[in-house]
């Protein structure tokens, strides 16, 4: 009996007479990790299109495999008892994600909160007393997200490309520069998206592919010129879709030309062209930061915000016009002159 007490106590779970009693009798509740990560990503899977997006699930499923593979290089197990989770083995799946799976900061945290989720749902039903997680933090560092400057991306329209190839993806990242669709979008637009709004012009309306969330957007005139242009393209006809896109590893590949023939020092990537609209094309054209995130189809004006970045010619602008009011004022310090 004191062995049993023993390892009640060892697992963290609660001391008393019925525990000790379905220890000793082989009754005590005792989960692998592995069950429960299975039965939460099954149960995600179901609910794919309602409650989670395609993208959730798969993040879910990526954190499985590398707990898996984590727990096998330390401990050579295929699985453990969700009660053998402690603090060193989230510290230690912590310097697995960095230094093994070189995993950024920000990418392991968000593989290590998917799997406290697991650590909840065991202690929400009793399966473990004690949070392994309840002296971790797992901050996000803040990450500035790059854009093209209006110059940038003017050297880009004007610059026109002999080789087919690169005409073609200059074209694809612009479109995406004026629309603010990610890749996963851009791939799957087909001609139901494009409508005819209210105001006459012509709009996107499309649903998000990571959340679902609706993304509705007046269509600006080189984004539609783009369309015409790509209308009777054999790809778009074959796949029913509006613009042929190349897979996102060629887009990126061939970005990087794109830049250097441009004079771009930044790292062009298809996400780039997402950060572009949000911070130079619209809120430095003081389009309203609501009216941005509906475009974006964020769910809140907070993922917008991490866009509201001012560029020096708008600073230059609106202290222009500060500097001429206060000109006139000549019996203010004639410094503000």
């Amino acid at each position: 009996m004191h062995d049993h007490l023993a390892k009640l106590q060892n697992a963290g779970r609660e001391i008393t007479a019925t525990n000790i009693k379905k220890s000793f009798l082989g009754q005590g509740v005792e989960k692998s990790v592995f069950s429960i990560f299975k039965e939460h990503n099954d149960n995600v899977k179901l609910l794919i299109g309602k409650d989670f997006a395609p993208a959730t699930y798969q993040r879910y499923e990526t954190s499985m495999m590398h707990v898996h593979d984590f727990m096998w290089k330390k401990y050579r197990k295929e699985d453990m008892l969700i009660t053998e989770i402690d603090h060193q083995f989230i510290t230690g799946f912590e310097m697995y994600l960095k230094i093994d799976r070189n995993c950024g900061h920000n990418t392991a945290m968000k593989y290590i909160k998917n799997f406290k989720k697991i650590v909840r749902i065991a202690m929400a039903n009793g399966w473990i007393i004690q949070d392994p997680f309840a002296k971790i933090k797992l901050p996000l560092k803040r990450v500035d997200k790059d854009f093209l400057t209006e110059g940038e991306m003017s050297a880009i329209i004007n610059k026109e490309f002999e080789i087919e190839r690169l005409e073609h993806v200059k074209d694809i990242f612009l479109f995406g520069c004026f629309t603010g669709l990610a890749y996963s979008d851009l791939k799957l637009l087909n001609p139901e998206n494009l409508v005819t709004g209210t105001d006459g012009g012509l709009w996107i309306i499309t649903k998000r592919k990571k959340t679902d969330n609706p993304s509705h957007i007046p269509l600006l005139p080189l984004a539609a010129e783009i369309i015409e242009k790509y209308r009777d393209h054999p790809h778009c006809i074959r796949h029913h879709v509006l613009l042929p896109v190349y897979s996102n590893q060629k887009l990126n590949s061939y970005l990087k030309e794109i830049a250097d023939v441009c004079g771009i020092t930044k790292h062009m990537s298809t996400h780039m062209a997402r950060h572009t609209f949000a911070t130079t094309v619209t809120l430095n054209n003081d389009i309203p930061i609501e009216s941005v995130s509906k475009m974006l189809g964020h769910s809140s004006l907070k993922m917008t915000q991490v866009y509201a970045k001012l560029l020096d010619k708008k600073v230059s602008q609106d202290m222009k016009k500060l500097h001429e009011k206060f000109a006139v004022k000549k019996t203010l310090n004639p410094i503000l002159n």
